[in-house]
């Protein structure tokens, strides 16, 4: 990857600028609050967290569906710990998580800086598989909106990443090419092998600390972006 090439850079949204993990946290300690659930916050987010993430794999492979994923994660989490509750509830505690989820917008160490830093360069944009309706409240209460051209998701596309028509998509908004455009994203199948299959040059945020192959790019800080682009 030559920097020189490099016009567009799309970004992924949650794991990567926006700190999903704490702000979803601080999010379910309101629903927590409001509903009268007395089991430890820690506990269940210790459960709830590993689900979510096989629930979003399962959603990205159209295996379930935008409410079966919404109630299946808190579903399955409850049962952990023996708690049952009537859908009724399992679906109002699920509306009001997503209400609640955008109010806080901690992100990433030094997404400001870096972000400063690309928008005197390149056109920056976002591509997200979140849910459409508070992807743009994150971007807007963040403070970061105003860095990004364009912003896709896969709710507008019809699809989600992987699949190389989002990434497409992306780029025809964006009138760029995938040998000039590079995807930087936390998830290595929805972000990165979705960008390379769609002829993009990509950089994996693994501050996860996955086990890679090392010709894949990949930094662990966002401020490690400035020794690539």
């Amino acid at each position: 990857m030559q920097n020189n090439e490099i016009t567009d850079i799309f970004f992924d949204l949650d794991h990567t600028l926006w700190d999903f993990d704490k702000n979803s946290g601080l999010a379910f300690q309101r629903v927590f609050e409001k509903y009268s659930i007395t089991l430890p916050l820690t506990d269940f987010l210790r459960e709830y967290e590993p689900i979510n993430l096989v629930y979003w794999k399962k959603y990205r492979e159209e295996r379930v569906s935008k409410e079966e994923l919404r109630r299946g994660r808190l579903t399955e989490t409850f049962d952990v710990f023996k708690l049952k509750y009537p859908i009724e509830t399992i679906d109002a505690l699920a509306v009001c998580y997503i209400e609640e989820l955008p109010v806080d917008n901690h992100l990433f160490e030094n997404t400001f800086e870096i972000l400063e830093y690309l928008s005197k360069k390149y056109a920056l944009h976002i591509i997200t598989n979140g849910f459409e309706e508070v992807q743009h409240l994150k971007l807007n209460n963040s403070g970061i909106k105003k860095y990004f051209s364009t912003i896709t998701t896969s709710e507008e596309v019809g699809l989600k990443k992987p699949h190389p028509s989002v990434f497409q998509t992306a780029m025809k908004k964006a009138s760029a090419t995938p040998q000039k455009s590079i995807m930087i994203g936390d998830s290595f199948e929805a972000d990165i092998v979705g960008a390379k299959n769609a002829g993009m040059h990509t950089l994996f945020f693994n501050y996860r600390k996955e086990e890679v192959a090392p010709s894949n790019f990949s930094i662990n800080e966002l401020s490690e972006i400035k020794n690539y682009l």
